[in-house]
């Protein structure tokens, strides 16, 4: 399954005429997007396809999902917020199935602490499905997420002040593999979209997966408990 994802950047970044050049380009199975305005809901006039669009409260953007696949309606995920007052609303992800695999679309919060218990949260809600997380991590450094793989590009996908690199745009999947990922060319946004090939790794699916079969997970938990004896 083809997979992009791109933070369009408000009302200063990527417009609807935009995000339909690049899906016309790539021609995804599943493409992700992060500040999407309410323009970005003509999208499925100039493409066909299906699409959802998760408003944040109190701000004017928020996550959207468009596919050439019917998907059902995406549920919304609540994330762990600040506590500060003045901070900004609290942010949610936005969880969808294509086909096999369950995506929660994302951008996370600035605090470095603060992201990484939101990735706890997703990944949480996600256990036992073929899974990926995709989108704006605004994370420094490394991610280690139990039963997760970073699978993303690896080159820098934003430059802060037009100067500092950093790779904010992610991908951590489970039950999946990566047959390819790199990061695009910039266009109007300050974000480059990322582009996956993600499969469902061998013997996992909606059924078969080792989560769905109690004979299967007691036989994993069996060889933890050997592992850490």
């Amino acid at each position: 399954m083809k997979v992009v994802s791109w933070n369009l950047l408000r009302l200063k970044g990527a417009a609807v005429e935009d995000v339909a050049d690049l899906a016309t380009r790539e021609k995804p199975d599943v493409l992700l997007m992060q500040e999407a305005t309410v323009h970005i809901e003509q999208l499925p006039t100039l493409l066909g396809g299906y699409f959802h669009r998760l408003s944040w409260l109190g701000r004017i953007h928020g996550l959207a999902v468009w596919s050439p696949h019917r998907f059902a309606r995406p549920r919304a995920l609540s994330l762990p917020a600040s506590r500060l007052p003045g901070r900004l609303p609290r942010r949610r992800a936005q969880i969808v199935q294509v086909g096999d695999i369950h995506f929660a679309n994302v951008h996370l919060s600035h605090g470095q602490l603060l992201n990484r218990r939101q990735l706890a949260r997703i990944a949480a809600a996600l256990r036992g499905k073929p899974s990926a997380i995709i989108g704006d991590y605004n994370v420094v450094g490394p991610v280690l997420l139990p039963g997760f793989a970073d699978v993303g590009p690896r080159e820098p996908t934003h430059y802060a002040s037009n100067v500092v690199p950093f790779r904010l745009d992610r991908c951590l999947v489970h039950g999946l593999s990566c047959r390819g990922a790199d990061a695009l060319a910039f266009g109007p946004s300050d974000h480059r979209p990322i582009r996956l090939e993600l499969a469902l790794l061998e013997g996992w699916g909606l059924e078969g997966g080792l989560a769905a079969r109690p004979d299967q997970r007691w036989q994993r938990r069996d060889r933890l408990r050997r592992l850490y004896r």
